[in-house]
């Protein structure tokens, strides 16, 4: 017997769970989407304080503190997976399966991507404000610096390029969901979700969740970033490109793929 499911298989849990949050009541789908905001945050978090801790090895070698920072981060989304918590990016693509299935509307579609968006920004900013900035994290050298640098970097970006980074972010995280997905133990889990979210860290594509962690907290901190050029040059259109990726580039393909019957 295989120790992992076959990606019909996968798909078919991923839509159930879609199904499950679905009929869960509107307080336990709150407090679910409110811990994924948190689990993402804690990642990006640990990625900052690791790899913006590197400064004199990222002088010599930029490539590998992105490696740093790829390969510690995936520990947001296996947290959030194995918790059963709710991320609004991998819900692109898990509720794109029931509404596809004719099984909800575009309203109930949407309905729960804006629940689990609104939510996960304020998961977010309990680590940003709460667990960073109040307790001191981020008002030192080298982290702040850093961390400064990198959310200026991701407000410096026209429209197109963060949409079109937005899009390879969420086509890479709801992989790993699915990847995730296979596994039937924890070990197998970990490292299918590790493999593509590393990945899209490492390249330096644009996940909305995760920058509703990082930009914010170097506002915080003191960055010369407004709160204007965070949602209109960053989080806007990465958040387009990430319900792009998600929900056509995985949702769709794969019910194409596994759930669309075919005409006879």
């Amino acid at each position: 017997m295989a120790n992992y499911y076959s990606p019909k298989e996968i798909t078919l849990n991923f839509a159930a769970s879609a199904t499950y949050k679905k009929n869960l009541p509107l307080l336990k789908f709150m407090l679910i989407a409110i811990l994924g905001g948190v689990f993402i945050a804690f990642g990006g978090l640990l990625s900052v304080m690791v790899a913006g801790g590197m400064p004199g090895i990222g002088e010599s070698n930029p490539g590998l503190i992105k490696f740093v920072a790829g390969a510690l981060f995936p520990i947001g989304l296996i947290m959030v997976s194995i918790t059963g918590a709710d991320l609004f990016t991998s819900d692109c693509a898990a509720f794109s399966y029931p509404l596809l299935q004719r099984q909800i509307g575009v309203g109930t579609f949407f309905k729960f991507l804006i629940l689990s968006y609104l939510f996960n920004l304020v998961g977010a900013q309990i680590v940003a404000f709460l667990l960073s900035y109040e307790v001191g994290l981020l008002d030192k050298e080298p982290w702040q610096a850093y961390l400064h640098h990198y959310s200026e970097a991701k407000v410096s970006q026209d429209f197109i390029k963060v949409l079109l980074k937005g899009i390879g972010a969420n086509w890479l995280v709801c992989l790993g969901m699915f990847m995730g997905y296979a596994a039937k133990d924890i070990s197998g889990k970990c490292i299918a979700i590790w493999i593509p979210v590393m990945l899209f860290v490492t390249l330096g594509y644009e996940h909305s969740i995760a920058n509703m962690f990082f930009i914010p907290a170097a506002i915080y901190s003191g960055a010369a970033i407004t709160w204007s050029e965070f949602i209109l040059h960053n989080l806007i259109p990465a958040t387009i490109g990430n319900l792009i990726g998600g929900a056509l580039l995985v949702g769709g393909v794969y019910w194409y793929l596994y759930l669309k019957e075919e005409k006879k």
